[in-house]
């Protein structure tokens, strides 16, 4: 179970959550991830945590100010990537871009889509796998597993339609061990979450908590 922690611009330390789950992903099966903002991408990495990128652009080595090169975050130490997460939505020509740059970097994808209909749409173009996040779930607290079940399992149905080499993972709302295995039940591979650890008191015992049923 890949267990994929956004950080994104919480007011957290990224290196004491870095640290948190790079122990407690020495004390189980499960895949421990943690995707930091950009220029923090090297310091999370110095900690042995796993380290992905919260996004990278459709460019490559040129005049883009502004811009995340996937070179750029391979260098810093990033080894995957998010795209076109709800909160930077990018048009599908924009996102298929996106995937050969991480490719061309050797950084492994994960794209994430709001519905099975657009899950199926991304896993057309041959990400590594791809997130189902119901936007109005985000930071909720309450699972997509739980509040909207088929969603998760359309999406499943969805990517394996179209490439089963694709694998799916499960955001919005997940904080909660009980989340992940409900999640797991429905046929996703991983999840995707962000303020159940970045925002918690205590990152490690809510790491723990997370992983601790599987």
């Amino acid at each position: 179970m890949f267990v994929l922690i956004n950080l994104k611009t919480y007011p957290c330390d990224p290196v004491a959550v870095a640290e948190a789950a790079r122990d407690v992903d020495e004390t189980t099966d499960a895949r421990i991830a943690v995707a930091p903002q950009a220029t923090h991408l090297e310091r999370v990495a110095e900690t042995g945590v796993e380290t992905w990128a919260q996004h990278v652009d459709p460019i490559d080595y040129g005049s883009n100010t502004g811009h995340t090169l996937a070179e750029a975050a391979a260098d810093a130490g990033a080894v995957g990537t998010l795209i076109n997460h709800s909160e930077r939505r990018l048009k599908l020509a924009d996102v298929d871009g996106a995937i050969r740059a991480a490719e061309r970097a050797g950084l492994e994808t994960v794209v994430c889509a709001n519905n099975p209909a657009q899950i199926g749409a991304a896993a057309a173009l041959a990400p590594d796998a791809v997130a189902v996040e119901p936007p109005e779930l985000i930071g909720t607290g309450t699972p997509v597993s739980q509040a909207d079940p088929d969603v998760v399992e359309d999406a499943v149905d969805a990517a394996a339609r179209v490439d089963e080499d694709v694998t799916v993972l499960c955001g919005a709302g997940i904080s909660t061990g009980e989340d992940v295995v409900a999640a797991a039940d429905l046929g996703s591979s991983g999840v995707l979450l962000a303020s159940g650890v970045a925002k918690a008191d205590d990152p490690a015992a809510a790491l723990a908590d997370l992983v601790e049923p599987l």
